[in-house]
């Protein structure tokens, strides 16, 4: 039988005292704070009461570490998907504030609705619920985790609710350590839930666009 339902989680917050745009980059690992972050995202699944199946989580270093705690409470160990990767961003490694005060950097923000300064957003939405329904068909039963980050997780949002894909990144509602909760009807995905379990107040969120 197929999962019943799927959960996107977002790794915790990240050590990044620079407050660079991290992106794809290795070597950016959850802060102290993260990890707490990343086991109330846990402990908040488990709240639920339901059994999880299947871990997944994304190549890079801080949503495996993110993934650490579902693994330990639901005894699985966590299959690695490039799927749920971070986008790829032209900006990466700079900072942004500053990065956008250089008239150069403008022309990459010519088409916000692509958008030009990275992958596109269809092609995210696309790879993440091509992921999303190959794991889930392929399901015992049981929910799934998918350990990701901000924007694929948002975007698979817009793409679920039918909404257009083109937005203003600041206004995502996708905070560090959310979970984002769906079920498959038939063949049409539908939001079930989302909630924000850790404490992030005074958090770093600056790793990506």
């Amino acid at each position: 039988m197929p999962a019943s339902r799927l959960h996107l989680v977002r790794h915790g917050e990240v050590h990044n005292p620079r407050r660079v745009l991290y992106g794809r980059l290795p070597d950016y690992h959850l802060s102290r704070a993260g990890r707490k972050m990343a086991s109330a995202a846990a402990e908040y699944v488990a709240g639920l009461d339901r059994p999880v199946s299947g871990l997944f989580c994304s190549p890079l270093e801080r949503t495996q570490e993110s993934a650490e705690p579902f693994g330990e409470r639901f005894d699985l160990v966590p299959e690695i998907d490039v799927r749920l990767i971070e986008p790829t961003n032209v900006f990466e490694g700079t900072q942004m504030k500053r990065s956008l005060l250089n008239p150069l950097n403008w022309w990459h923000l010519r088409q916000p609705s692509l958008p030009s300064w990275g992958e596109p957003y269809a092609s995210i939405a696309e790879r993440m619920t091509g992921l999303m329904a190959e794991a889930w068909n392929a399901s015992d039963g049981g929910d799934l985790v998918m350990v990701s980050h901000q924007a694929p997780i948002w975007i698979t949002h817009l793409r679920v609710a039918g909404l257009p894909l083109r937005h203003d990144p600041r206004t995502r509602r996708c905070a560090l350590s959310s979970v984002t909760s769906f079920e498959l009807v038939g063949d049409v995905w539908r939001e079930v839930g989302y909630a924000e379990p850790a404490a992030t107040g005074g958090a770093v969120d600056v790793g990506a666009v």
